[in-house]
């Protein structure tokens, strides 16, 4: 498996698609890169020699921010609007949806599993 930027790029798939394995890179930045250095986006990953492989990491670490630095960055960020207690840095600490989007009905991959209120369904009216 060639490694690239520290991680593991799988061998049998064509570079195109094993460069999207990386933090930040997409399909259409994998197959800008390959065009710029001249390579063959339809190879296989395990055809590129060791200099092809230290061009891509070369590449991809001097023109894009990609893996660590895109992480941090992206958490720094987050950081910054939590410390300035803007909407979206409350939102952020409080796991719930950030972009606007409601939170009545769905909302669940960011407000985790449904938490049930005993007592709501059988109450009757006493008057």
């Amino acid at each position: 498996m060639p490694r690239i930027l520290g991680v593991d790029v799988p061998n049998d798939k064509q570079i195109q698609y094993s460069l999207t394995y990386l933090y930040g890179v997409g399909l259409h930045t994998a197959r800008e890169a390959c065009e710029r250095l001249q390579i063959d986006p339809k190879r296989k990953a395990f055809d590129l020699s060791e200099e092809e492989v230290s061009k891509l990491a070369a590449f991809l670490e001097s023109e894009y921010t990609v893996e660590g630095p895109l992480r941090r960055q992206l958490s720094s960020n987050i950081s910054r609007l939590r410390e300035v207690k803007s909407y979206r840095g409350i939102r952020h600490r409080l796991g719930l949806p950030v972009r606007g989007q409601r939170t009545k009905t769905n909302a669940r991959t960011r407000k985790g599993p449904k938490k049930t209120v005993a007592g709501k369904k059988g109450v009757k009216d006493l008057r």
